[in-house]
């Protein structure tokens, strides 16, 4: 891939006074981070760590892991952040691919170790026993003493995408500068103030608070899960947040709430990982809650499309729109062929621009999904209108083919969200020997609501074409979904057996 000729981004050095990190364990400043990086290079200087084995995490949330990430990006050492919680075959083959030079785990693997690489307890790092260490000088790296090249790896990300196993996101620290220069022009937390960080660390969207933060010198609160009471109270009573990531479903919690209002001097919530329906984003307007609905992947270093700040006073306009492509990317929307499309043409979405990846480590999946101008087709589905703002249609990989149409799962979730007795709803489809596929429907109901599937079905036809409303449509207690409370859709099929 050519590398893309715009100016690298560069950013300020903080105060070591200012505040970096905060959670119930802690309160920590970028001078005691940089105490931290000393002795965390300190230890790892007789490792062979290199661009292409990265120093690998399997670990929850952690103050130790957000110290240790940001010593690794401010150090130019590559890593790695695998799911804890990873089935041991999953886990076992994600580490024999990448081949790290050492693990920092949390506890004993469930792997054969004559398969593991030398291991490190994040127990024998912890801040505990840096700060117990004489300080030293806290601007020097052992082994590690040179200026990173914006063109390095800087980490290594697993990613489901559009197929069942994981591929490796290499990512260079170009994309990330280039990533954190564009969200700074819609909102940044002020030094000092915290930006809420309550996502998983294996993900590129929890990695990207801790090192945006970083290059903006502010600081990260961190909570080692959501909890909308908790995040509730934070961002209404506490002006020390002024930001937060979450997935719709975590915002939906917190709307939920009957008296949930963020404080006054409160900045955004950065909305991302997932559909956003409108009626969420109608609450969340009623409620005067500050949003910033996005679009991003691992691939595109987080969000590369958002729209301008939702202030409480205002709204931007069309709704559904996740705003412009940042610049200097660059996308276009094209046919099954490949041949570019006018305004307001549903189709595939391919980007090219200094935040999108070089390709992916294993290089078959590389030239399968770049062309030869470098563009990335991301698999998703969408369309720009007469303003260039992008309008997510689908996951391509979620689309639902029935009859010959195409159906948007996400389209008939919200339309199946609007109605007062259901809570929250997931589409898919199963094979049909008619249809090809059949749009089905797991719904959550609200407590205490009637579940009447016939009532449910003549409500939606005032709403969707008729192809599009599912033709069975099943109560259940909740629906499968992963650590952030998005959806796992490869296991709605199995309900409906």
């Amino acid at each position: 891939m050519d590398k893309d000729t715009a100016s690298i981004p560069s950013f300020g050095t903080p105060d070591p006074e200012n505040l970096f990190l905060a959670s119930a364990e802690g309160l920590y400043s970028y001078h005691q981070l940089n105490r931290y990086r000393t002795y965390l290079m300190h230890r790892l200087q007789d490792f062979d760590i290199s661009g292409s084995r990265p120093v690998g995490f399997v670990a929850n949330s952690c103050d130790e892991l957000v110290m240790a990430v940001a010593s690794c990006w401010k150090s130019g050492l590559p890593f790695a952040c695998f799911n804890p919680s990873s089935p041991a075959q999953e886990l076992e083959a994600q580490i024999t691919e990448l081949n790290p030079a050492l693990l920092i785990t949390q506890g004993d693997l469930p792997l054969s170790p004559e398969k593991l690489p030398p291991v490190l307890s994040i127990q024998e790092l912890s801040l505990e026993n840096a700060f117990r260490n004489e300080p030293g000088d806290s601007t020097v790296s052992p082994g590690f003493s040179f200026d990173p090249d914006p063109d390095q790896v800087f980490g290594y990300f697993f990613t489901s995408g559009t197929s069942s196993s994981a591929k490796i996101v290499p990512l260079r620290r170009r994309q990330m500068l280039f990533a954190a220069r564009a969200s700074a022009r819609n909102f940044r937390p002020d030094s000092n103030h915290f930006w809420l960080l309550c996502l998983p660390l294996n993900h590129v969207g929890g990695i990207s608070i801790i090192i945006r933060s970083l290059l903006y010198g502010s600081g990260i609160y961190r909570m080692k899960k959501f909890d909308e009471q908790m995040v509730g109270t934070f961002l209404s009573e506490n002006k020390l947040f002024q930001a937060a990531s979450l997935v719709p479903t975590m915002l939906k919690r917190l709307i939920d709430i009957p008296a949930f209002r963020t404080h006054p001097t409160f900045k955004a919530i950065l909305l991302g990982g997932g559909p956003i329906s409108t009626a969420l984003l109608e609450r969340a307007v009623a409620k005067g809650v500050p949003v910033v609905a996005s679009y991003g992947m691992t691939e595109t270093c987080a969000q590369i499309a958002a729209n301008p700040l939702l202030k409480p006073s205002g709204t931007y306009i069309p709704r559904k729109s996740v705003g412009p492509i940042f610049e200097p990317n660059d996308i276009q929307i094209r046919d099954e062929g490949g041949t570019a499309v006018k305004g307001n043409t549903p189709g595939l979405i391919w980007l090219k621009g200094p935040q999108v990846f070089d390709g992916y480590l294993n290089k078959d999946l590389t030239r399968q999904r770049f062309d030869e101008q470098g563009w990335f087709n991301t698999g998703d589905f969408g369309y720009l209108n007469g303003n260039r703002h992008l309008f997510i249609e689908s996951r391509r990989s979620d689309l639902i083919i029935t009859g010959g149409e195409n159906v948007s799962p996400y389209e008939v979730e919200e339309q199946l969200e609007r109605l007062e007795t259901i809570r929250r709803a997931a589409v898919t489809g199963i094979p049909d020997e008619e249809w090809g596929e059949r749009v089905v429907a797991a719904v959550v109901v609200e407590k205490g609501a009637p579940f009447d599937p016939e009532a449910i079905r003549e409500k939606l036809e005032q709403r969707l074409i008729a192809y599009k409303i599912p033709k069975q449509i099943l109560a259940v207690g909740e629906l499968p979904t992963n650590r952030t409370g998005k959806v796992i859709r490869s296991e709605l099929p199995s309900l409906f057996k």
